[in-house]
């Protein structure tokens, strides 16, 4: 009884809260100051539509340098803790999948990968970039471990080709800061014509590299899981 009342108390509580902040609540007649900037100045500096997949890659590119960092992190802590051994590494046998499974996988998979290139090549246009485009990857990674009993991925060779993105990656953003203004400042590589598919200087070629590193590090987490 006790504790139907402290959680009834608890929602009343938060149900106060809430409605406090909704009555509080205004909305803004215009932009402020810094989100006017990005608006208005984002794309005529950058050569970038899309004004997001912008503040991500050149504006706030050691932030999302961190991102990735931390996603390295917690792949290679997944990958420490979830390691099988000869002593502890008996996974249970796997159940083969349906055959409706199978076929919708082998028809599922080449669209999904196709779409995630999609979404990362054109992430300086329309919403999408490289954080989404390599989740929409590992999702197909993921789709192919489930369909599969014994499907397997090279971990090893992943791990290769997500350490040369973050390296080419790096070397990009130091090269925004030799040629242009800042570290991963795309535009030591030429803007092109705003709106064509080549454009926004080097972003196309950064979100592709941040796609890679995504998707593989992804990757890994997913196989780790599964065993």
């Amino acid at each position: 009884m006790t504790r139907r009342i402290v959680a009834a108390a608890v929602v009343v509580l938060f149900g106060l809260i809430f409605a406090r902040l909704a009555a509080n609540y205004v909305e803004l007649d215009a932009l402020r100051s810094l989100a006017r900037f990005y608006v208005v100045e984002g794309p005529a500096e950058l050569g970038a539509p899309n004004i997001v997949t912008g503040i991500l890659i050149s504006y706030r590119g050691f932030d999302t340098l961190g991102e990735v960092a931390v996603l390295f992190m917690v792949a290679a802590s997944v990958g420490l803790l979830l390691k099988q051994d000869g002593v502890l590494g008996h996974a249970a046998p796997r159940r083969v999948a349906s055959e409706i499974v199978r076929t919708g996988t082998a028809v599922l998979l080449p669209l999904i990968f196709t779409f995630g290139a999609y979404v990362i090549v054109n992430g300086h246009l329309s919403a999408g970039g490289g954080f989404q485009g390599g989740a929409i990857g590992a999702s197909g990674v993921m789709v192919r471990l489930l369909a599969g009993a014994g499907a397997t991925l090279n971990v090893a060779l992943l791990s290769i080709v997500e350490s040369f993105a973050g390296v080419f990656y790096v070397l990009l953003g130091i090269l925004g800061l030799v040629l242009a203004g800042g570290f991963l400042d795309p535009r030591f590589m030429p803007k092109g014509e705003f709106g064509a598919f080549i454009s926004a200087g080097a972003i196309p070629l950064i979100s592709a590299l941040l796609g890679i590193k995504v998707g593989a590090e992804l990757s890994v987490i997913i196989d780790r899981f599964r065993n």
